[in-house]
């Protein structure tokens, strides 16, 4: 099986897509599945998994109700405020759906992300970690120290790191972000999405030699069997086409990696993440 990780679905006219404005017109329209499905020809992937891009709890029921119809998705990642004295209740109801897969915390939209040491927000992501949730963690390179210091407080959390943790590709900047990650990886039950690093270099001026040392070094930390390959399409437009974004990351493949490491980062390691074998 082979799955893109990492996608986005939206509707402008829903009205929660507060960061995507007609300032940015190439994202500014709908983006559904039949968008997405030449893509997924060409590329020879079976589905996605579709993750949020809202921090709604609306935006999640939408793209759980696009789902009911549609085979090529494959899972969804949905929302959940965990300092909402009702964030179970939603997901106890998300949770019934059968491609519902897990949740996001959209850390890099916190103004201080030392909140999520706070006693209540570590309690209910502990909850979580001790029921096996796949949890998504979206945070940039300036905050991945808070991020540690949370793992370190529930080690046993299945959580995903999405777009390698958002490093200054742009600039080139590899420290501290190199030693940040190799103590994200430490932690067993994390795996990292090799996702969304075209929108953190220079849009018109990167070159796939740009991300060799970035990707090389989280395949280095995180092994064949914790990587996955994600698209972060739409969004990904803002820089490079579907094709180009595929093209980045296998250029920067070790040589020894063969069909089977790669079948792992494109696909499996997904499945087995996201529990699609149980589907």
């Amino acid at each position: 099986m082979r799955i893109d990780a990492h996608q986005h679905y939206w509707k402008i006219e829903r009205g929660d897509y507060g960061w995507i404005t007609p300032d940015i017109p190439v994202l500014y329209r709908d983006f559904l599945p039949a968008d997405l499905a030449p893509h997924l020809k060409t590329h020879r992937l079976d589905g996605s998994i579709v993750v949020q891009a809202a921090p709604t709890y609306e935006e999640t029921d939408f793209i759980l109700s696009l789902a009911e119809s549609e085979e090529t998705i494959l899972g969804v990642v949905g929302w959940l405020d965990l300092f909402d004295p009702d964030h179970r209740i939603h997901y106890e109801r998300f949770r019934r759906h059968p491609k519902f897969v897990g949740f996001r915390i959209m850390i890099q939209e916190m103004a201080d992300a030392s909140r999520i040491l706070e006693p209540e927000f570590v309690e209910a992501l502990k909850g979580s970690a001790d029921e096996g949730v796949t949890v998504d963690l979206l945070v940039r390179c300036h905050q991945l120290e808070t991020l540690i210091r949370l793992l370190e407080q529930i080690p046993h959390l299945r959580g995903v790191l999405n777009h390698i943790g958002k490093p200054r590709i742009k600039n080139g900047e590899l420290e501290p972000w190199m030693s940040q990650m190799r103590e994200v990886a430490r932690f067993p039950h994390v795996t990292c999405k090799l996702s969304g690093m075209v929108t953190e270099a220079d849009h018109r001026g990167w070159k796939p030699e740009h991300f060799r040392t970035y990707i090389r070094h989280v395949l280095d930390l995180f092994g064949p069997d914790r990587v996955m390959f994600g698209s972060d399409w739409p969004v990904c437009l803002m820089a490079a086409e579907y094709d180009e974004v595929v093209d980045v990351l296998t250029k920067a493949l070790p040589e020894n990696w063969g069909d089977r490491e790669r079948a792992k980062l494109f696909g499996l390691n997904a499945r087995e993440v996201y529990r699609l074998q149980n589907r």
